[in-house]
């Protein structure tokens, strides 16, 4: 069935307290069975297996994946091929979303290995014990949950924020689940139909598969401007466009999510890549503060690491500046929280789901006691100091506004461009202990990530009718399903030779070999950031300020966004494009099939979240699948 949800006018004229009421009385499905052991136990096992994939894919790429789609899926098939088999009955659709609030936080977990952890082992040459990085991974993510819970009423109830891969899992569920009624079998059609399109694309992009099955002829080329360049070159300040990850590709996945994130969100990020990697890294590259590498033909490449290295400064204080803004804007909703939290006696009007939102005595208790775990541990595992630890605390507060107002957004956590910041103030603050510089980072940023990717998990849950508290422990579930599964692998495969064989050239491990590098400049202090790149950041903050006053001012008709504008200035020009383009799709169509009857109509506008989930739901299942089989079996 579809979906009920608010229109944008009720959105942004309406009350928290009357969204609450309407969700209660429209959306909330009462007791239906939601963390059950069943879903637990599926969730865990399936995530355990997820989190492997995210660390090979991180090992290559630096990045991970989200798992919420593919969990949804592969549960779905798996709770279908129980119930022919006659093992219970079928699985409620609130068992399928906590199932998938499991998993993707164990996908989540092998985040800090593929990063801080990681770039600790190369820079002290020391394997940390297992138990150890076991230890360290699951405190940093129970504190990233604890931080997550006074945001939620803010970013998914209030303003009714989009969380793109999210939301696409909560489109995903209804149509798998309600497919048994007319417009439920059609939307899960169209879903199904995206899907295995993009599958399809997915597959064709891979040469190394197509080769094996002599079908290379099929080739769909991961790059649209590769022929241009056998003519001619385009170049910018005598810096080809490609070296500044200006050209077109074929990622429609990437294309699905700006579908989803809006057309205000795609124009935003196209702004601020056009900004960036226009204007601001053909100045960076002139000036020599952007450093490329002479490659064995003797011409100097730059590419995204190296643009964004210098780049992000001006783009995280944007998002910083927009982000608190915006936060503090609407201060009435965590003091309203706040003003609930002790209160006895039975709920009134304005606290109708105070039996279903999580509560907020464990935030106020939990974030001071694992809080202080954190930093103890940091101490004793990493000779943090302890006063610089206790400052790392009230930063995550901060870089977790940041991360959230993002993944809202977007689905993208800038966690690098966070802990890069953090790495510049613990620069300045310890100059001379790298090993400060990237714990106290890895504290900041993956708390900020694990924060913000349950809130991505809590917003289909908000859109079936599930109790986020029940999410909250599911993701608790997952995080030590994650850590006891990825922990072990990643030890046997990458550091059975020791830290000095880490990085390989079939795993470079980029998101180390950054860590490492910035931890190695900023250790000697601010001296090393260069000017252009501190003025950057005072420009960007400023303009941060400016944009979100705007759309504070005009109530959301304002069309830039800051934290849009500003994550351009850390992710390819090439990803802003893709996002950019399906954000618009889906506004032209909107505008040329407006007659409600007509087939372009039923099938473009009135399904465009199917659309949007199956092309991602498709293209993340088989992009795991092309990575597998191109390592494991390909490879071998």
């Amino acid at each position: 069935m579809a979906i009920k949800q608010l229109d944008p006018e009720q959105i942004r004229t309406w009350t928290l307290e009357q969204k609450d009421r309407w969700w209660f009385e429209h959306v909330w499905r009462g007791d239906m069975p939601q963390l059950t052991l069943r879903s637990a136990l599926t969730g865990m096992c399936l995530g355990g297996i997820l989190s492997l994939t995210n660390l090979y894919v991180g090992a290559k790429t630096g990045w991970t994946l989200g798992v919420g789609i593919t969990s949804v899926i592969l549960a779905f098939a798996l709770f279908k091929a129980l119930s022919a088999l006659k093992i219970g009955s079928e699985y409620t659709i609130l068992e399928n979303n906590c199932m998938q609030s499991i998993a993707t936080a164990a996908g989540y977990m092998t985040a800090p290995m593929i990063s801080s952890l990681g770039a600790y082992m190369l820079v002290t040459n020391t394997v940390i014990p297992m138990a150890t990085t076991m230890i360290w991974i699951i405190a940093i993510a129970v504190l990233g949950v604890l931080f997550a819970f006074p945001l939620k009423r803010r970013f998914i109830n209030d303003e009714q924020h989009p969380f793109p891969e999210g939301r696409a899992a909560g489109i995903v569920m209804d149509a798998l689940h309600s497919g048994n009624a007319a417009d439920g079998m059609f939307k899960a059609k169209v879903l199904l139909s995206a899907g295995g399109l993009a599958a399809l694309a997915k597959l064709l992009q891979s040469q190394a598969i197509l080769e094996k099955l002599k079908l290379g002829f099929l080739l769909v080329p991961e790059y649209l401007d590769g022929w241009i360049y056998k003519f001619t070159s385009l170049k910018i300040g005598g810096v080809e466009l490609r070296e500044l990850t200006v050209r077109p590709d074929t990622d429609f996945v990437m294309m699905a999510a700006g579908g989803l994130m809006g057309i205000r969100v795609g124009v935003s990020l196209l702004i601020g890549a056009l900004i960036n990697y226009l204007l601001l890294a053909p100045w960076g590259i002139a000036l020599g503060d952007i450093v490329g590498h002479t490659g064995a033909d003797g011409v100097t490449h730059y590419g995204f690491r190296a643009i964004t290295a210098w780049a992000l400064w001006g783009g995280v204080a944007m998002m910083t500046t927009a982000s608190l803004l915006a936060f503090f804007a609407k201060p009435q909703i965590l003091f309203s929280a706040f003003r609930g939290l002790f209160r006895k006696g039975r709920a009134t009007d304005n606290d109708v789901l105070r039996h279903i939102e999580l509560p907020m005595r464990v935030f106020v208790i939990g974030i001071p006691i694992v809080g202080t775990i954190v930093v103890l541990l940091a101490h004793y595992f990493f000779d943090v100091n302890v006063w610089l630890g206790i400052i790392a605390v009230p930063l995550v507060f901060v870089f977790t506004l940041i991360g959230v107002n993002s993944t809202a957004l977007t689905s993208i956590t800038p966690t690098g461009a966070m802990g890069k910041l953090t790495q510049l103030t613990f620069g300045a603050l310890d100059p001379k202990n790298i090993k400060t510089n990237l714990m106290t980072a890895g504290i900041t940023a993956e708390v900020a990530g694990n924060a913000a990717n349950l809130l991505m998990d809590i917003k289909p849950g908000y859109m079936l009718g599930a109790k986020p508290r029940q999410q909250a422990i599911g993701h608790v579930l997952g995080i030590f399903a994650g850590a006891l599964v990825s922990v072990p692998v990643f030890y046997w495969v990458f550091l059975k030779g020791g830290p000095s064989e880490m990085i390989q050239e079939q795993y470079p491990m980029p998101a180390v070999s950054i860590w490492k590098a910035v931890a190695e400049v900023l250790t000697e202090g601010l001296s090393n950031l260069a000017m252009s790149a501190r003025w950057a950041a005072l420009a960007g903050g400023l303009l941060g300020l400016a944009l979100e006053g705007l759309r504070l001012a005009t109530k959301g008709r304002f069309w830039l966004s800051g934290v849009g504008v500003g994550l351009a200035a850390v992710i390819p020009f090439n990803t802003c494009l893709a996002m950019f383009l399906g954000s618009l799709f889906f506004w032209l169509a909107e505008r040329t099939f407006k007659k409600p009857g007509s087939r372009a109509n039923r099938i473009i506008v009135q399904n465009q979240e199917p659309i949007c989930g199956g092309v991602i739901a498709g293209g993340a299942l088989t992009g795991i699948a092309v990575i597998l089989l191109e390592n494991f079996v390909l490879g071998a």
